[in-house]
């Protein structure tokens, strides 16, 4: 145990913003990333003035996280495309979970006055089987409908043609091309093979094969951009005069210098008013999740050159949008004071609707416990993102209507996970420290006081998370171990969790109050 007293809430503010960290300079240059935390596959689209990006989110609840921007670096939440997911009981963690299906690899796209996204589902955690689904909404707040595919058309790209017809590039290592309806809720003919190579990086020392496509028609030619190469990979783009090919390659983009060994791969670009093309792409920073870079694009020869030479120098000029735009980012902290959830928050599966609540104390989220053996089976688990460099989230929890049975508390959730907690069994209220499912440390045996604070710092470096606790809100002392923030659940980041669960039936309904998140980033 330690001994040491931390006196946080005052010492950290100095070094600690009350938002998530910005890249905008705010002397017209940005520094990448433009968003931290996990934001993966992005794609991006112009609709007048405003930029959309939407986001993969896994099994994540509500899914398929829509942004909005009017300069491509400062970024709200705008809604999201999925409200939840219906297929499978499992995703009510009835007969089990599905952790990692829902939306992989999403698409956007604005036609005829609609916005429309697309994703694919994997059954189970492999790419050889799942369905195909596209939403679409008349704004992208909602409301959203979604249509099911039986085909798996893996990793979608969308194009629009000049002449009206749709098209998704599908596929990894073998990329395909499936013609769609005209109202887009159907596949129309068989897929066709457009490639069935290897492809190599810049210096031929690593070869990979491609997915995560994204298509566009571009005078009068048709581009194919994807990652190759996982995680240390590199970004091709293919190019030909029709959409069934024959293709020809080129690396658009390879380095790691920003992230190393971590290449910038997959994503999306955009044009915008004044004829500019910007590339949006991610950047896999382990634990802390899959990070957003944008990069100007510079026409060589026909083909889209990201950065400067295919490289990301990191500080560049923000977009010319002909406006300023003040520092903006996607929200993180809550009072829980609004009649809705915000948009920062997502379920860990499909909520149960009558365990949780806005209203029933007001300024408050009250969860009721449901049984469960473990975080990992919990229901109504709340999360948001974690975010690099370094972040801090504190929570504060009134626990005066827990029951027997009940665990609540808040920490970090992803395999392995960690927590700190109010247990109640026989009447008596402990604080626990638990890691991967084991008690290291109970700080106390009997709570006395209704109210706890709990607070939990992660690193992006070491991707540790390091735990405290509070009974008065302002002294804080560490407690248990540190937690080696893992990917048990493959590119899928770690979460702030808040959480109440029973592990006795006589639990139920039990109720954790939470009365606040506060997110700081250095």
């Amino acid at each position: 145990m330690y001994k040491s007293i931390f006196v946080t809430l005052c010492l950290f503010i100095s070094s600690f913003s009350l938002i998530a960290r910005t890249s905008d300079n705010g002397d017209g240059t940005f520094t990448n990333p433009i968003l931290w935390g996990d934001w993966p596959d992005p794609d991006v689209i112009r609709v007048g003035d405003t930029f959309y990006m939407v986001s993969t989110s896994m099994h994540y609840v509500p899914g398929c996280p829509i942004l909005k921007s009017r300069d491509l670096v400062n970024w709200e939440m705008a809604g999201y495309a999925v409200d939840r997911y219906d297929e499978d009981p499992r995703y009510d963690m009835q007969g089990g979970q599905l952790y990692l299906n829902g939306s992989w690899a999403s698409s956007i796209r604005h036609h005829n006055g609609k916005f429309y996204v697309f994703f694919c589902t994997p059954y189970g955690w492999g790419r050889d089987t799942g369905h195909f689904s596209v939403c679409e909404a008349p704004s992208p707040e909602g409301p959203w409908t979604r249509t099911i595919f039986p085909e798996y058309l893996y990793d979608p790209g969308v194009l629009i043609d000049d002449d009206g017809r749709k098209y998704v590039v599908h596929g990894q290592h073998h990329l395909y091309v499936t013609e769609l309806a005209d109202d887009m809720k159907s596949v129309k003919g068989d897929r066709r093979l457009i490639w069935d190579k290897g492809v190599w990086n810049t210096d031929s020392t690593r070869s990979g094969g491609m997915e995560g496509s994204h298509v566009y028609k571009i005078n009068g030619m048709y581009y194919i951009t994807c990652p190759a190469g996982g995680t240390e990979g590199w970004q091709m783009c293919l190019r030909s005069k029709s959409i069934y090919g024959p293709y020809e390659s080129k690396v658009i983009a390879d380095d790691s210098s920003t992230y190393p060994p971590n290449g910038i791969h997959q994503g999306g670009m955009v044009q915008l008013k004044n004829g500019d093309w910007w590339f949006i792409i991610m950047q896999d920073r382990g634990p802390i999740g899959r990070v957003v870079n944008l990069l100007p694009v510079k026409w060589v020869d026909g083909w889209p050159m990201l950065g400067v030479n295919g490289k990301d120098v990191a500080t560049y000029d923000k977009p010319d949008v002909g406006r300023r735009s003040k520092p903006t980012v996607p929200a993180t902290s809550d009072e829980f004071d609004a009649p809705k959830l915000g948009l920062q928050w997502q379920w860990n599966h499909n909520p149960d609707n009558t365990g949780w609540s806005l209203s029933e104390r007001k300024g408050y989220i009250r969860l009721r416990a449901r049984v469960a053996d473990d975080l990992k089976s919990a229901r109504n688990t709340l999360t948001q993102r974690v975010q690099g460099p370094m972040g801090e989230g504190v929570v504060e929890l009134d626990v005066s209507h827990l029951r027997d049975g009940n665990v609540a508390g808040f920490g970090i959730f992803e395999f392995p996970y960690a927590y700190v907690a109010v247990q109640m069994a026989d009447g008596v209220k402990k604080v626990v420290m638990v890691n991967d499912g084991a008690v290291v440390e109970t700080p106390v045996a009997d709570l006395k006081s209704d109210k706890i604070w709990i607070k939990v710092r992660t690193t992006d470096r070491d991707f540790t998370a390091r735990f405290q606790y509070s009974l008065d809100g302002h002294t804080f002392y560490p407690v248990g171990n540190e937690l080696v923030m893992g990917l048990g659940l493959p590119w899928t980041a770690n979460r702030f969790a808040l959480f109440n669960f029973s592990v006795t039936p006589e639990g139920v309904d039990g109720a954790a109050d939470f009365n606040w998140f506060r997110f700081r980033s250095n």
